[in-house]
């Protein structure tokens, strides 16, 4: 197998050849591996490895023998040290067992070779921590590469693996995926395992655990993989009715669509994401759904509030934990400047103060709730605009806490809501720029919907196709 005939399958292609004897999962990791070595000089997107061999797996598992990489934050493996993108970590500290995350990955069958990058504690939407220095969008070098999964989307993306996981805080899949050219699927609220180190409530209920994907069908059947209750978990959610992956190709019905191009936070969008977005509601019209334009109402101040003592706090407790550990004090001499300011704002918040953030979210996502009686749907950009220069997001601007949170939301103002609600959003690569850079589409959906968005998403992808799209960094073009 060639690279060309590697990157011709996704995950659940090459897995079939795998099943069928046409490939060994040897010569994928090898090819994987190879691709890797060569694209990273570029994009600067893994944070360890490449290993000198796939980290252990099932050998009858679903994606037996698939390369795959895991992101450098929260999800990890016994035995392979962690950063988390923070210098205070110095070359990392080795956990003594798998995240549960990690134990379904290898379930699985998932072939992890190596880990990627990610920004400090994965507090921004750009890739560009200290301690790896900045990850590059294959698409074009000199742009970001989103954040905060951007290493493991900059990989896929490049050719060098199918899919790999990522995580989402504030649109931390959704994104990279966009940015990228990439599927990026956040499910909902406990829908995928934390565990056993944090819970569902891990940021205030912000934080999402899953993959960045090049397919529709990827995201679908990896779900089912991975989407699995442990005991003492605190929230246990409706199961679908069937198989995620029995929902590609399936008919979604004639939905109820809400269509929103304006930026929440009031800041620009690009007009040709604009563009793109209303090109696509017009594809879902031609469909045969109803398509309006709606939007969920919501204080954007008050929102942005409470997200920056989510963040701090979480931040603060994240450093404690590690002083804890490793006995290294926090400070300015071993955090970017944004970090160690979120973290002093988080160590001086009062309980009352937290409270209020929470009645803040509950607020909100009551009003969502509300929203999605009416729409089964809504459709906005991913991203306000396509890939921007690296540097913008610069983690060691001299900024506040809350000053650092309005930077990163008021230019990434679609994807934050749905962290807040818990409620699933998955991102699509639906269009191009002028330039060719890619420009993602989000659907949302009440809690629990990943059935519908599935369908939805499925009927976009054939209608819409992007699998033949290839940046210039791309393993390909060795």
């Amino acid at each position: 197998m060639n690279f060309e005939e590697y990157c011709a399958h996704d995950a659940t292609g090459l897995a079939a050849l795998v099943a069928d004897g046409d490939v060994t999962a040897d010569e994928l990791s090898a090819l994987a591996t190879d691709g890797i070595n060569a694209v990273n000089d570029e994009i600067n997107a893994v944070a360890s490895g490449p290993f000198d061999a796939p980290l252990d797996y099932t050998r009858d598992g679903r994606f037996s023998g698939v390369p795959f990489v895991i992101k450098d934050l929260i999800c990890h493996a016994e035995g392979v040290p962690t950063r988390m993108g923070t210098q205070m970590l110095g070359d990392g500290i080795v956990p003594p067992a798998d995240t549960h995350l990690m134990e379904r990955f290898r379930a699985a069958g998932l072939a992890t070779l190596a880990s990627s990058t990610t920004p400090e504690f994965g507090y921004n939407a750009n890739t560009e921590a200290l301690v790896y220095g900045p990850t590059r969008n294959p698409w074009d070098t000199s742009r970001s590469a989103g954040g905060s999964s951007g290493g493991s989307a900059a990989l896929v993306a490049a050719g060098t693996i199918p899919m790999a996981h990522a995580n989402d805080g504030g649109g931390s899949i959704r994104i990279p995926a966009a940015v990228n050219g990439l599927v990026g699927l956040k499910p909902s609220r406990g829908r995928v395992p934390l565990g056993p180190d944090i819970d569902s409530n891990a940021l205030s209920g912000n934080a999402i655990e899953f993959a960045v994907t090049r397919s529709v069908r990827d995201a679908a059947t990896l779900l089912d993989e991975v989407a699995v209750n442990y005991p003492g978990d605190r929230f246990l959610i409706a199961p679908p009715q069937r198989p995620w992956a029995q929902e590609i190709g399936a008919d979604p019905g004639a939905l109820r669509i809400a269509l929103h191009t304006d930026s929440w936070s009031g800041t620009s969008v690009d007009p040709e994401v604009v563009a793109a977005t209303e090109l696509v509601a017009r594809t879902l019209e031609e469909a045969g759904h109803h398509v309006e334009r709606a939007t969920p109402t919501f204080d954007w101040d008050e929102f942005l509030e409470a997200t920056a003592k989510a963040w701090a706090a979480f931040l603060a407790e994240s450093v404690a934990g590690i002083e804890a550990m490793t006995g290294t004090g926090a400070g300015p001499e071993n955090l970017e400047t944004t970090t160690w300011a979120c973290v002093q704002y988080g160590r001086g918040l009062s309980m009352l103060e937290m409270a209020a953030a929470n009645a803040t979210f509950n607020t909100i996502s009551r009003e969502v709730g509300r929203f999605f009686q009416n729409y089964d749907v809504l459709l906005t950009p991913t991203t306000n605009h396509p890939a921007m220069k690296l540097g913008y997001l610069n983690a060691d601007a001299n900024l506040d806490a809350l000053g650092w949170t309005r930077r990163i939301f008021e230019a990434f103002s679609f994807t934050p809501l749905f962290n807040t609600t818990g409620t699933p959003a998955i991102s699509l690569p639906l269009a191009q720029s002028r330039d060719g850079l890619p420009i993602g589409m989000q659907l949302a959906g009440p809690m629990c919907s990943e059935s519908i968005l599935l369908q939805l998403a499925s009927q976009l992808e054939t209608a819409m196709p992007w699998s033949e799209r290839r940046p210039g960094v791309h393993v390909t073009q060795i």
